[in-house]
This record gives C-alpha cells, structure tokens and sequence, in this order.
C-alpha cells in the first residue's frame, strides 16, 4: 500500500478546512495551557473536529476555565464517493450518495456533548459542505461497505455555515408550526428525519433546558419549550 491511502490520522478534510478558516492574525498548533489547540484566534481557541465530537469534550472543558472556545464542525450536505484500489491506487468508481446531509443531524453528535453547551464561552460552527469521501478495498471495513474503508475524506466546498453561541440559536431549530405538546415521532415527521434522530434531538434539548416533558400520551413523552 503507498502511503496517502491509508487511514490517516489527519484527514485530508480537518486539513483543508483549517486553510480555508484561517485569516491574517491567527495562529496553528499553538498551545496553550498545556493543550495543542488546531487555531487561534485573538482569545478564542478553535478546535476542527470533524467526527466524534465526545473525543475533544475533556480538552474542550479544560480550556473553557479560561478561554472562548468553539468547535468547528463539517457536516456534509452532499457526498461523492470514490473507490480507490489500494495497490494500484487506480480509480475504480466515482459516484454521488443519494443521500443528502441535514442540519438537524448535527444532533447525531451534539447528544454527547451537551454539557458544553451551558458554558457562555462555548460556541459551535458548522460548516455545512460538499465532500469526497474516499474508500479502499484493504478488507478491514465494515460489513456494511463490505470490507471497504474510509481511506480519507477531502473537502470539495463549503456551501455554507451556521454558528451556535447560545440557547436561542438551538432553539431556531424547532419548527414553527410543531404543535405542543409533542412527541419524538411528532418531531420527527415536523423534521422529516428518521425517529431515532429525532430522539436524540428531544434528549439534547432537554438537557440544555430548552424543553421540558409536560406528559405522557401512552408510552411516548410529551414535551413542549420551556417558559
């Protein structure tokens, strides 16, 4: 196997998107106490994570006693998939997913962290983007990808973002005309995401007090926003 293809430390992704948020004045790979933090930016220190956000809560929590800290992270409204060979390196499929990324599936990872989100300090960007994801038959994937990995995952563009820095930001993402009280499934179908997504949201939210449960309607809970 040559190197580049295989699973890398870095993607080629946390990369690029560090370049294309940097501007005159920051600094990379600082540390600071005691802690390499991916940029700097006045007071700020902001940290690109582009999955398992739960990996950097400790590191996040340990700056927060005395820093503005923000989480930068991808998530990919559409995604090109490449089949690379993993001795030739040569290309052996190229195709766009059918399957298009949402801003609620950032639920997906916030449901681990949200103890951050208390902290006035704390901000949360998403960058919303295009992505290459990059995958080689080296036999050590999943079942579902049938032995393939993913060999790296690279930035195509950024399409746009969204910046979490407080209660009220989370709070836009509860439809308007979901009716109260409500359901994980009511949420869901107002979302049009699946279930399981859904409850991940209800959960998050709650923990950040934003709603609260009024009830039950069978085994289901009911919630509504809090006053």
């Amino acid at each position: 196997m040559r190197e580049g293809i295989g699973v890398l430390k870095e993607s080629s992704l946390h990369a690029s998107l560090k370049e294309w948020y940097f501007e005159p004045g920051d600094s990379l790979e600082t540390k600071v106490d005691g802690s390499i933090v991916d940029l700097v930016r006045g007071e700020m220190c902001i940290e690109f994570q582009t999955k398992h956000l739960y990996a950097i809560k400790r590191k996040v929590l340990k700056l927060l006693n005395a820093h503005p800290v923000r989480i930068v992270y991808p998530l990919a409204l559409e995604k090109h998939i490449v089949r690379i060979d993993i001795e030739t390196e040569a290309i052996l499929s190229r195709r766009k997913s059918t399957k298009r990324g949402s801003l609620f599936d950032i639920f997906n990872e916030l449901v681990r962290i949200t103890q951050l989100i208390g902290y006035d300090s704390f901000s949360f960007e998403v960058l919303l983007i295009r992505e290459e994801q990059v995958l080689v038959n080296d036999g050590a994937g999943s079942w579902r990808r049938k032995g393939w990995s993913v060999g790296d995952r690279r930035l195509m563009e950024v399409v746009g973002s969204s910046l979490f820095a407080g209660l009220d930001d989370y709070k836009q993402l509860i439809p308007k005309d979901l009716k109260e009280p409500f359901s994980v499934m009511d949420l869901a179908r107002a979302i049009y995401r699946p279930r399981y997504l859904a409850s991940k949201m209800a959960y998050s939210l709650r923990e950040m007090n934003i709603i609260e449960i009024v009830g039950k309607k069978g085994n289901a809970y009911l919630y509504k926003m809090r006053a």
